[in-house]
């Protein structure tokens, strides 16, 4: 029997992708230039597979500096005031209800009142009255939840950080059974798998869990470890593999764990940066990822991914640019199931 409510699992068939481009009434204005040629490298590669969806308060500018590189025919335009690009966290929530779509627009709230989100928290609906969707909107403002804390498989489970979603200055007066119980009801999930340990330095989102461990394709869950003893991430994201270990598949099985390296630190003005492989984005027959300039991590890392995604070409995307201001590639897209981007 179909389930009524199901969330599917980013690595199912998509009908697009969509970008918040950077500007300079952003906090990108320092590092501009360097940071919209990452865009439009992400953008080409998107562009060539699927619909991709621009978010921008100047469309005209973005078609100036793509036109060249990336596929026009298949981009869709939203003019909308935006504070940042984080895509990923304001963006809309797909389910599928009796098989339809429906765009669940979630609260953000600049990850716990950390920073300024008031025109973020627009974009989902402006894009919906502009028509850009083929799907059912529905009003989940009364909860602040963003798309990089949760993970689904489609087949009922969801992989997510206590310390994100039990965060205090997102639904503080929300336990976690009442949370369970609203995640459950809103996204048809039967079981959720709760990391209690795991951070990554400098990371803004209180342990986004695309940040730290992934669900994949046949039981997998891809993981950040680390094997550096002197690293100060060692002992949490130690304490994070032993807790995945624990976690059992619909069938009461354990899932198979594969290993990412953990990336060479990288400081700017003297802050460590969220360097992450996890962060990596699932396309219609390729997986996009991160890399950070080093060479046999970055190449480890991609022969890791092949190892979870085997039907798929992987690509490295070069995203030093993007922790420059705390996030990664999965944190700058947000993917539409099949049927939702017209």
């Amino acid at each position: 029997m179909t389930d009524i409510i199901r969330f599917p699992a980013e690595w199912e068939n998509q009908s697009g992708i969509q970008l918040t481009w950077p500007h300079a009434a952003t906090d990108w204005a320092y590092m501009l230039e360097e940071v919209e040629k990452c865009f439009v490298e992400i953008a080409r590669e998107i562009s060539l597979r699927e619909k991709l969806l621009i978010v921008s308060p100047e469309p005209d500018a973005v078609i100036r500096q793509i036109k060249n590189t990336v596929n026009l025919n298949n981009v869709r335009f939203v003019k909308c005031d935006t504070n940042d690009i984080w895509a990923r966290d304001h963006g809309a929530i797909t389910i599928l209800k009796e098989g339809r779509p429906r765009l669940l627009d979630f609260k953000f709230n600049g990850w716990g009142l950390k920073f300024a989100s008031n025109f973020d928290n627009l974009i989902t609906h402006t894009c919906y009255k502009q028509g850009i969707f083929d799907a059912e909107y529905i009003n989940r403002l009364n909860f602040v939840i963003e798309g990089g804390s949760i993970e689904s498989d489609g087949k009922g489970n969801l992989l997510t950080s206590s310390e994100c979603l039990l965060s205090p200055n997102r639904n503080g007066q929300w336990n976690k059974k009442q949370i369970e119980e609203y995640l459950k009801s809103e996204l048809g999930i039967k079981h959720i798998l709760w990391i209690d340990h795991g951070y990554l330095a400098g990371d803004d989102t209180d342990s986004h869990i695309d940040t730290l461990a992934r669900l994949c394709p046949e039981d997998t869950i891809i993981y950040i470890k680390c094997t550096d003893r002197n690293d100060e991430h060692f002992t949490a994201l130690e304490k994070m593999e032993e807790q995945l270990k624990t976690f059992r598949t619909n069938e009461g099985k354990p899932f198979r764990l594969l290993p990412l390296p953990m990336a060479e630190a990288c400081y700017e003005n003297g802050e460590r940066l969220p360097a992450t492989y996890a962060n990596f984005l699932i396309l219609n027959g390729v997986v996009l990822y991160p890399t950070y300039n080093q060479p046999q991590n970055d190449q480890n890392a991609g022969q890791i991914l092949q190892q979870a995604f085997p039907d798929r070409t992987i690509i490295g995307i070069d995203c030093l640019p993007l922790i420059k201001q705390h996030g990664s590639l999965h944190c700058v897209t947000m993917q539409y199931p099949q049927g939702v981007i017209k």
